[in-house]
């Protein structure tokens, strides 16, 4: 992922998170109260935000700095809201338990995309550009 395709997919990760946040907040609420999953819908759209700024901050700073690291984050990222957000949102809805057995995976994901972040600021060792 390039410095612009990290941003602008950052903006979508958020404007998909404000939705989602808002539709269960408002449309299905009732329904996760009932089945116990409120706070596991709740927990997708946190770590989904979270990643999101993750997602616009890596790009901006692969605007000043240059390492493919960066991309590598960005990737790990998107990986890991999908694996991890998108099973947990599904998990809520659905209602299906097998669905967490993903979680972890999207997990991992967010933990390369921290660990590329800080390895592709360590590789830089000059000022930025």
């Amino acid at each position: 992922m390039n410095s612009k395709s990290t941003i602008i997919t950052g903006a979508f990760a958020g404007t998909i998170a404000v939705m989602l946040g808002a539709f269960g907040a408002h449309g299905l609420k009732p329904m996760l109260l009932e089945s116990g999953r409120w706070d596991t819908f709740n927990l997708a759209v946190e770590y989904q935000f979270y990643h999101t700024f993750a997602l616009v901050v890596t790009g901006i700073i692969s605007l000043h700095f240059n390492s493919r690291k960066f991309s590598y984050a960005g990737i790990s990222f998107v990986v890991g809201i999908i694996l991890f957000s998108g099973s947990l949102y599904l998990l809520s809805i659905l209602d299906k338990p097998i669905l967490g057995a993903v979680t972890p995976l999207g997990g991992v994901g967010f933990i390369l995309g921290w660990l590329f972040l800080a390895l592709g600021m360590l590789q830089n060792k000059k000022a930025p550009h």
